[in-house]
Protein backbone atom coordinates (compact mmCIF):
# COMPACT_ATOMS: atom_id res chain seq x y z
CA UNK A 1 0.00 0.00 0.00
CA UNK A 2 1.27 3.12 -1.17
CA UNK A 3 3.00 5.83 1.73
CA UNK A 4 0.32 8.11 0.80
CA UNK A 5 -2.63 6.17 1.94
CA UNK A 6 -5.26 8.10 4.45
CA UNK A 7 -7.79 7.22 7.09
CA UNK A 8 -10.35 10.40 7.48
CA UNK A 9 -11.56 9.84 11.13
CA UNK A 10 -13.36 12.46 13.15
CA UNK A 11 -10.96 15.11 15.25
CA UNK A 12 -12.31 13.93 18.68
CA UNK A 13 -11.54 10.53 17.53
CA UNK A 14 -15.08 8.75 18.73
CA UNK A 15 -16.25 7.75 15.73
CA UNK A 16 -17.56 3.95 16.25
CA UNK A 17 -17.27 3.10 12.26
CA UNK A 18 -13.95 5.42 11.85
CA UNK A 19 -12.34 3.15 14.88
CA UNK A 20 -13.68 -0.08 12.83
CA UNK A 21 -11.87 1.11 9.47
CA UNK A 22 -8.55 1.93 11.73
CA UNK A 23 -8.64 -1.27 13.24
CA UNK A 24 -8.82 -3.19 9.66
CA UNK A 25 -6.09 -1.12 8.70
CA UNK A 26 -3.88 -2.16 11.67
CA UNK A 27 -4.97 -5.82 11.31
CA UNK A 28 -3.84 -5.63 7.96
CA UNK A 29 -0.41 -4.31 8.97
CA UNK A 30 -0.89 -1.62 6.71
CA UNK A 31 0.99 1.68 6.38
CA UNK A 32 -1.54 4.66 6.52
CA UNK A 33 -1.72 8.12 7.96
CA UNK A 34 -4.99 8.99 9.92
CA UNK A 35 -6.32 12.45 9.20
CA UNK A 36 -8.75 14.09 11.21
CA UNK A 37 -11.74 16.78 10.41
CA UNK A 38 -13.81 18.79 12.36
CA UNK A 39 -17.07 17.43 11.78
CA UNK A 40 -18.37 19.89 14.18
CA UNK A 41 -17.18 22.96 11.59
CA UNK A 42 -18.96 21.23 8.90
CA UNK A 43 -15.52 19.80 6.94
CA UNK A 44 -16.86 16.95 5.51
CA UNK A 45 -19.07 19.59 4.25
CA UNK A 46 -16.81 21.51 2.00
CA UNK A 47 -16.21 20.74 -1.57
CA UNK A 48 -12.56 19.85 -1.11
CA UNK A 49 -13.83 16.68 0.98
CA UNK A 50 -17.19 16.27 -0.14
CA UNK A 51 -16.42 16.21 -3.79
CA UNK A 52 -14.57 12.58 -3.74
CA UNK A 53 -15.65 11.17 -0.51
CA UNK A 54 -18.93 9.60 -1.71
CA UNK A 55 -21.30 10.04 1.51
CA UNK A 56 -19.09 13.26 2.78
CA UNK A 57 -18.80 10.88 6.04
CA UNK A 58 -16.13 9.56 8.23
CA UNK A 59 -14.26 6.88 8.05
CA UNK A 60 -13.07 7.38 4.65
CA UNK A 61 -10.22 5.49 2.96
CA UNK A 62 -8.12 7.33 0.59
CA UNK A 63 -5.84 4.50 -1.35
CA UNK A 64 -3.66 5.35 -4.28
CA UNK A 65 -6.27 7.74 -5.06
CA UNK A 66 -9.03 5.71 -4.56
CA UNK A 67 -11.54 7.31 -2.37
CA UNK A 68 -14.05 4.98 -0.30
CA UNK A 69 -16.64 5.95 2.47
CA UNK A 70 -18.78 3.50 5.19
CA UNK A 71 -16.55 1.38 7.21
CA UNK A 72 -18.35 -1.94 6.58
CA UNK A 73 -17.68 -1.51 2.53
CA UNK A 74 -14.01 -0.35 3.83
CA UNK A 75 -13.23 -3.31 5.36
CA UNK A 76 -14.88 -5.36 2.72
CA UNK A 77 -12.47 -3.56 -0.10
CA UNK A 78 -9.27 -4.35 1.96
CA UNK A 79 -9.96 -8.00 2.43
CA UNK A 80 -10.41 -8.52 -0.86
CA UNK A 81 -6.99 -6.68 -2.15
CA UNK A 82 -5.13 -7.63 0.57
CA UNK A 83 -5.97 -10.93 0.94
CA UNK A 84 -4.45 -13.78 3.37
CA UNK A 85 -1.83 -15.56 3.66
CA UNK A 86 0.08 -12.61 3.57
CA UNK A 87 -2.34 -10.55 5.32
CA UNK A 88 -4.89 -11.59 8.25
CA UNK A 89 -8.41 -12.15 7.22
CA UNK A 90 -10.98 -9.48 8.26
CA UNK A 91 -13.97 -11.98 7.81
CA UNK A 92 -14.10 -15.74 8.60
CA UNK A 93 -13.38 -18.44 5.80
CA UNK A 94 -16.75 -20.15 5.91
CA UNK A 95 -19.44 -18.14 3.25
CA UNK A 96 -22.09 -18.44 5.83
CA UNK A 97 -19.89 -17.32 8.62
CA UNK A 98 -19.10 -14.19 6.37
CA UNK A 99 -22.64 -13.50 5.78
CA UNK A 100 -23.25 -13.91 9.63
CA UNK A 101 -20.45 -11.13 10.06
CA UNK A 102 -22.28 -8.99 7.59
CA UNK A 103 -25.65 -9.49 9.24
CA UNK A 104 -23.71 -8.41 12.19
CA UNK A 105 -22.40 -5.13 11.00
CA UNK A 106 -25.71 -4.45 9.41
CA UNK A 107 -27.77 -4.89 11.91
CA UNK A 108 -25.63 -3.31 14.25
CA UNK A 109 -25.30 -0.09 11.97
CA UNK A 110 -28.89 0.00 11.55
CA UNK A 111 -30.68 -0.69 15.00
CA UNK A 112 -29.90 -0.17 18.86
CA UNK A 113 -30.65 3.71 17.69
CA UNK A 114 -31.27 4.05 22.18
CA UNK A 115 -27.97 2.83 22.78
CA UNK A 116 -26.17 5.07 20.52
CA UNK A 117 -28.04 7.71 21.33
CA UNK A 118 -28.18 7.53 25.14
CA UNK A 119 -24.21 6.03 25.45
CA UNK A 120 -22.46 7.73 23.01
CA UNK A 121 -18.79 6.79 22.13
CA UNK A 122 -18.15 9.80 24.43
CA UNK A 123 -18.83 7.96 27.25
CA UNK A 124 -16.25 5.51 26.66
CA UNK A 125 -13.75 7.90 25.63
CA UNK A 126 -14.04 11.03 27.39
CA UNK A 127 -16.13 10.47 30.57
CA UNK A 128 -18.99 8.33 31.66
CA UNK A 129 -22.63 9.14 32.45
CA UNK A 130 -24.46 8.75 35.19
CA UNK A 131 -28.27 8.94 33.55
CA UNK A 132 -29.85 5.54 33.63
CA UNK A 133 -31.18 3.87 30.58
CA UNK A 134 -34.27 4.98 29.44
CA UNK A 135 -37.06 2.02 28.95
CA UNK A 136 -36.38 2.26 24.70
CA UNK A 137 -32.60 1.99 25.94
CA UNK A 138 -33.20 -1.33 28.19
CA UNK A 139 -35.41 -2.72 25.39
CA UNK A 140 -32.50 -2.01 22.68
CA UNK A 141 -29.93 -3.73 25.02
CA UNK A 142 -32.48 -6.60 25.74
CA UNK A 143 -31.72 -6.81 21.81
CA UNK A 144 -28.26 -6.61 22.13
CA UNK A 145 -28.06 -9.17 24.99
CA UNK A 146 -30.43 -11.52 22.81
CA UNK A 147 -28.32 -11.37 19.25
CA UNK A 148 -24.82 -11.73 21.09
CA UNK A 149 -25.89 -14.26 23.50
CA UNK A 150 -27.36 -16.45 20.71
CA UNK A 151 -24.06 -15.88 18.52
CA UNK A 152 -21.52 -16.34 21.74
CA UNK A 153 -21.20 -19.54 23.45
CA UNK A 154 -20.66 -19.15 27.57
CA UNK A 155 -17.04 -18.24 27.51
CA UNK A 156 -16.30 -17.52 23.71
CA UNK A 157 -13.53 -14.96 23.13
CA UNK A 158 -14.51 -14.46 19.41
CA UNK A 159 -17.90 -15.06 17.44
CA UNK A 160 -16.18 -17.69 14.68
CA UNK A 161 -13.66 -19.24 16.81
CA UNK A 162 -11.31 -16.47 15.72
CA UNK A 163 -11.39 -13.34 15.35
CA UNK A 164 -13.22 -10.98 12.47
CA UNK A 165 -13.89 -7.02 12.34
CA UNK A 166 -17.61 -8.23 13.44
CA UNK A 167 -15.56 -8.75 16.57
CA UNK A 168 -14.76 -5.31 17.04
CA UNK A 169 -17.86 -3.76 15.58
CA UNK A 170 -19.91 -5.99 18.13
CA UNK A 171 -17.78 -4.99 21.05
CA UNK A 172 -18.09 -1.35 20.63
CA UNK A 173 -21.56 -1.97 21.29
CA UNK A 174 -21.35 -3.90 23.73
CA UNK A 175 -18.55 -1.54 25.50
CA UNK A 176 -21.18 1.50 25.22
CA UNK A 177 -22.77 -0.30 28.01
CA UNK A 178 -19.94 -1.80 30.14
CA UNK A 179 -17.66 1.59 30.26
CA UNK A 180 -21.22 3.15 31.56
CA UNK A 181 -21.59 0.25 34.19
CA UNK A 182 -24.42 -0.74 32.69
CA UNK A 183 -25.74 -4.24 33.74
CA UNK A 184 -24.55 -6.62 30.97
CA UNK A 185 -24.50 -10.52 31.11
CA UNK A 186 -21.48 -11.46 32.10
CA UNK A 187 -20.28 -13.76 29.27
CA UNK A 188 -20.92 -10.57 27.06
CA UNK A 189 -19.26 -8.08 29.16
CA UNK A 190 -15.75 -10.69 30.14
CA UNK A 191 -16.40 -11.08 25.81
CA UNK A 192 -16.35 -7.14 25.05
CA UNK A 193 -13.86 -6.64 27.68
CA UNK A 194 -11.27 -9.24 25.95
CA UNK A 195 -11.98 -7.94 22.13
CA UNK A 196 -11.00 -4.10 23.89
CA UNK A 197 -7.73 -5.61 24.93
CA UNK A 198 -7.07 -6.20 21.27
CA UNK A 199 -3.31 -4.53 20.21
CA UNK A 200 -5.35 -3.21 17.39
CA UNK A 201 -8.17 -1.75 19.54
CA UNK A 202 -5.93 -0.71 22.08
CA UNK A 203 -4.19 1.72 19.33
CA UNK A 204 -6.64 3.93 18.94
CA UNK A 205 -8.38 3.97 21.97
CA UNK A 206 -4.58 5.60 23.06
CA UNK A 207 -4.36 8.05 20.44
CA UNK A 208 -4.77 11.83 22.22
CA UNK A 209 -8.08 13.57 22.14
CA UNK A 210 -9.09 16.88 21.93
CA UNK A 211 -10.66 17.89 25.48
CA UNK A 212 -14.60 17.36 25.48
CA UNK A 213 -16.75 20.29 25.79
Amino acid sequence: MPEHTLLYADKELCSPYAMSAFVALVEKKLPFDLRTIDLDAGAHREDTYRGRALTARVPCLVHDGFWLTESSAIAEYLDESFPPPGHVALYPKAARDRAIARQIQAWLRSDLMPIREERSTHTIFFKPTSNPLSDKGREAAQRLFHVAGGLLPAGAKSLFGEWSIADTDLAIMLQRLVANADSVPENLARYAKHQWQRPSVQRWTVHARPIAL
